[in-house]
């Protein structure tokens, strides 16, 4: 099962007010682990950053300047999230955001279907608490210390690991009630039982020292229960 976590840097809040994205950050799961491929695409906005926004993610737009915009880089964005969920946290502020720059270019929009929104399910399984991602990765002991500044990469990468623990830990999806396999590379054959081997009967008749020892032992017991009638 391949899932794509995902995070946004942009511009401000509403791309209906002329906001932007500046950059994508992508971190690919298979079965709920990393695969170790991610993407990263900063993109020229094609306006002013506010200075508020750059205090928030540290994009400036001399940064940005030379970067492709995203008519440039949206076919290899596609290309990358092809075939697998978007695990967003606080989905629909990055989904208004990017479904927008789609829409721009002529792409179809992106369904709710295909995404999964760790901020519901933080509330869900710890209501009334701090859900932001600085908030999860102090509950789930997730250094993020490299965290000065929003960045869509690092945090695709942190929230990948508190996704991990939403579903939980570890633990999660590892099938330990399954058939008990042995794993021999790639191929997992079922345990056979061992053959049971017959021993033929071994004697166990007493020998004649045995027996005279054993009535030297009797003879030493007083008033034995077997020797009384009734």
């Amino acid at each position: 099962m391949k899932e794509i976590v995902l995070d946004t840097e942009t511009t401000g809040m509403d791309p209906g007010t002329g906001d932007r994205i500046v950059e994508i950050g992508c971190v690919e799961l298979m079965n709920h682990l990393p695969t170790g491929k991610t993407l990263q695409l900063y993109i020229n906005p094609e306006r002013d950053i506010p200075a508020e926004a750059t205090a928030v993610h540290g994009i400036t737009n001399d940064f940005v300047a030379d970067k492709p915009v995203f008519s440039q880089i949206y076919s290899e964005f596609i290309e990358f999230i092809e075939g697998g969920k978007l695990v967003i946290h606080n989905a629909e502020f990055d989904m208004k955001f990017i479904n927008w720059e789609l829409g721009q270019v002529g792409h179809k929009a992106i369904g709710w279907g295909n995404v999964i929104d760790t901020l519901a399910i933080a509330r869900k399984k710890f209501p009334g608490s701090p859900a932001n991602l600085d908030a999860l990765c102090r509950r789930f002991g997730i250094d993020n210390t490299e965290r000065t500044y929003h960045g869509a990469l690092l945090d695709s990468e942190l929230l990948a690991e508190v996704y991990l623990e939403l579903l939980g830990g570890r633990q999660h999806g590892l099938g330990l009630a399954a058939k008990k396999t042995v794993s021999t590379g790639a191929d997992s054959k079922k345990i056979q039982p061992a053959k049971k081997q017959k021993r033929e009967a071994r004697p166990h008749n007493a020998s004649a020292e045995e027996l005279a020892a054993h009535r030297q032992l009797l003879e030493k017991l007083k008033d034995p229960l077997w020797q009384k009638t009734g």
